[in-house]
């Protein structure tokens, strides 16, 4: 059993050879003008429409591949940022808990959409292109079946044109070239239903590749710029405790200032005029003075805890008593010229920082 297999196998063997030799001599007899050659513009512009379409896709899918990669180097760099602020975050500044939260949603959504994309970007055009080879060793199968039916026919035609014509010959060589056409006709009918039908597809692959692609991205980067709204309040809150902290540090070295000057000039405070007591030196600022602005635009207010401003005035930021009744763009204030004629806090009150700049 084994010597006829190897006798199967060779002989189909000989036969493969001898089709790549009777091919070969078809094409230098087709290049040399000695045989002519069945030729089809339709289909071969099909064919070129095919190379093109699989070389775009092709493109496609490793530019996909690409920006994948660097969605993935974006997430690793955001990730390192992440870590590098929770570790320098002290326990006790502002919003500690938000901010573990929110570096751990950053993370997710960073997974989200890498996934998103390959799931349904990169798998489309997967998908998509793994139908290429088939049809384009299907393209090879119909060039090699084209040489041999013009091969077929040129054998049956020389021997219909013999002067001695031997008819069993003819009859094998008719049957040898009707086999040939048979076979790449049924090839190409099928490739010249498929290849336009390809072609077309190509379009709705594009749509969906890209519509796709746009609307994850949409969602990311709106999303994204949530959290990153939420940091930078985050930020600010902490900026603004700390100009606080300053402030009342300030303050209280200040009023320890005052008590020890106080507590050296008591004889003369006691016997001096109410009011010069009530006035103390010209350079006293009030408690929880923080920095001095000046208005830049007026400002009417329109309500009773708001500081009417005019272009020009100079006003001592005050710490708010509360920090959580801090509006965010608000300020609490007290008119210099108020104070340095009064010292009364009492006419302190809120403004937009926007209509103020920092002196």
């Amino acid at each position: 059993m084994a010597e006829i297999g190897k006798g199967v196998t060779a002989g189909k063997l000989a036969i493969n050879v001898q089709k790549r030799l009777t091919r070969a001599q078809e094409k230098v007899l087709q290049k040399l003008g000695k045989a002519d050659e069945t030729r089809d513009v339709v289909f071969e512009e099909m064919v070129a429409n095919f190379n093109k379409q699989m070389g775009e896709g092709t493109k496609l899918q490793k530019d996909l591949k690409a920006y994948l990669a660097a969605v993935k180097t974006m997430h690793d760099a955001s990730r390192r940022l992440q870590d590098c602020l929770a570790d320098m975050y002290e326990p006790d500044w502002f919003g500690k808990e938000e901010m573990d939260a929110l570096a751990e949603d950053t993370d997710t959504m960073w997974l989200d959409y890498h996934q998103s994309i390959t799931d349904k970007s990169l798998q489309n055009m997967d998908m998509y292109l793994s139908q290429f080879p088939d049809i384009k060793a299907r393209i090879a199968k119909r060039d090699r079946k084209l040489v041999d039916f013009d091969s077929a026919r040129h054998h049956f035609t020389s021997l219909q044109k013999g002067k001695k014509k031997d008819e069993a010959k003819i009859a094998k060589a008719e049957e040898d070239l009707g086999r040939a056409q048979k076979i790449f006709e049924e090839l190409n009918v099928e490739l010249q239903d498929e290849l336009p039908a390809l072609w077309d597809r190509r379009v709705g692959v594009y749509v969906n590749t890209f519509q796709s692609l746009a609307g994850h991205r949409e969602k990311f980067h709106k999303e994204m710029s949530k959290l990153s709204e939420n940091l930078n309040d985050i930020m600010t809150k902490l900026e603004e405790q700390r100009q606080i902290k300053k402030g009342a540090t300030a303050a209280s070295k200040t009023e320890d200032c005052a008590k020890s000057e106080g507590a050296n000039h008591s004889e003369s405070a006691s016997s001096a005029p109410k009011s010069a007591v009530t006035n103390g030196s010209d350079g006293e600022l009030p408690p929880g003075f923080l920095y001095k602005v000046k208005a830049v635009h007026d400002y009417a207010a329109t309500d009773g805890d708001e500081l009417e401003l005019k272009m020009g005035d100079l006003v001592l930021v005050l710490a708010f008593d509360n920090p959580d009744e801090q509006d965010d763009g608000w300020l609490m204030g007290l008119k210099e010229s108020h104070w340095f004629q009064k010292k009364d806090i009492s006419a302190k009150g809120v403004f937009p920082e926007n209509f103020t700049q920092r002196v």
